[in-house]
């Protein structure tokens, strides 16, 4: 086989490998909802107890995104990975067999460090070395592990392994991929060497802006705001719609899974699509979609008589809208950032995720009891315009590169 054909089959198998970390990575995220009754039975704890995990998780994720642009310009990305992964699958298997909630605790450390490093650090692999449209799937690939995680404890559940059951199924997972990670760990620094030189000899351009420059913080503001406006949207529309709207909760759960899955549905076709369209002109179309998307879903606000579905179809538009935004705008950071600077951008990226994730979306729920459920549409209006407005000035502030 010729060094050309070899580099291809490496690159294909790498990233195969990162989307099924990516699966492996959304597995975790969304048990916790599901297993959450049955953990609080064993340990005897009040319902609200859940909220220092997710805080733990969230905030150690953010530290290790942030961390992790250094951490791969000094080890590479395979090591970090690998040591991640380990972590995350370790985490898991102690979760399972935790004695009491002090230890729940203490798992949820190398589980969220562990978590924000898989994150940060394949997202600027593939926004380095592959094209939008794989970042595009490999977020939809993320969606699939969301989804299959609640089947998966829902399963342990039924089949009376309880949730420790389910948390040793999901680290058997967690371990496997840590494996294949291991095995392959001489095929990283090979493609890294490979993908350097073709992009030398195809003269790629790279950005020229600096991680600290106006552009970088900037970029970080568009992610917290995004990621509180879709994060905020998938915590809050059953409520409204259970408690505001009077929809019976089986519809209602429809129409939210329906969201959810417009964003796993939008970003796979945004994978046929983006390499005619490019990375700014699909955020930007994302945006104006999503934001029809929000005045459909807050027409019953503004008049008597709007049938439930009009508005409920909102959400799928928010949905599909929501798709390219996060991908897109991360495939493009190499473009505008200098090829040093661009895994410390999108670690930081990453990181200004999860703390938009974590925090506004409780600000809003804390708006929304002293005002109005029906607020929820203002303030997600109001967030995706502000990321509407500092994207198209961050790119005023880093045209695109020419070859």
């Amino acid at each position: 086989m010729s060094s050309k054909g070899s580099s291809r089959t490496t690159s294909f198998l790498l990233l195969t490998l990162t989307y099924l970390a990516f699966i492996s990575l959304g597995l975790p995220d969304s048990v916790l909802g599901v297993a959450w009754p049955e953990i609080r039975q064993t340990f005897h704890l009040p319902i609200e107890a859940v909220g220092l995990i997710t805080l733990t998780l969230t905030l150690l994720s953010a530290a290790a995104s942030f961390a992790s642009g250094t951490l791969v310009s000094r080890f590479s990305t395979g090591p970090v990975i690998l040591i991640s992964g380990l972590a995350t699958g370790s985490a898991l298997l102690l979760i399972a067999t935790a004695p009491s909630f002090l230890v729940l605790l203490i798992a949820a450390v190398p589980l969220g460090i562990g978590a924000g490093s898989v994150d940060s650090g394949l997202n600027a692999y593939v926004a380095k070395h592959y094209s939008s449209r794989h970042m595009n799937w490999l977020h939809s690939f993320w969606g699939g592990g969301a989804t299959l995680g609640p089947l998966v404890m829902t399963t342990a559940l039924g089949v009376g392994v309880g949730w420790r059951g389910g948390y040793l199924w999901i680290a058997g997972i967690q371990l496997t991929v840590a494996a294949l990670l291991f095995v392959t760990l001489p095929l990283w620094k090979r493609h890294e060497k490979d993908s350097a030189q073709e992009s030398h000899n195809e003269g790629a351009a790279f950005g020229t802006l600096s991680a600290r420059s106006t552009a970088g913080y900037i970029s970080l503001l568009i992610y917290l705001l995004y990621v509180a406006a879709e994060a905020g949207v998938g915590l809050w529309a059953n409520t409204l719609l259970l408690d505001s709207r009077r929809i019976p909760t089986a519809e209602a759960g429809v129409w939210v899974a329906a969201y959810f899955g417009s964003i796993m549905a939008g970003r796979l076709t945004m994978g046929f699509l983006v390499t005619k369209w490019g990375n700014r002109k699909s955020v930007i179309g994302g945006i104006t979609l999503s934001l029809i998307g929000v005045g459909l879903f807050a027409l019953p606000i503004v008049g008597a008589g709007i049938p439930a579905p009009t508005a409920l179809v909102g959400l799928v538009f928010m949905g599909l809208g929501f798709a390219p935004i996060f991908p897109c705008l991360m495939h493009e950071t190499p473009r505008r950032f200098t090829e040093k600077d661009a895994p410390v951008v999108i670690g930081r990226q990453v990181g200004a995720a999860y703390l938009g994730g974590a925090l506004l979306p409780g600000l809003t729920g804390w708006v929304m009891a002293h005002t109005s459920l029906e607020v929820l549409s203002l303030v997600v209006g109001l967030a995706i315009l502000g990321v509407l407005f500092f994207s198209l000035y961050l790119d005023r502030l880093s045209p695109v590169p020419k070859h």
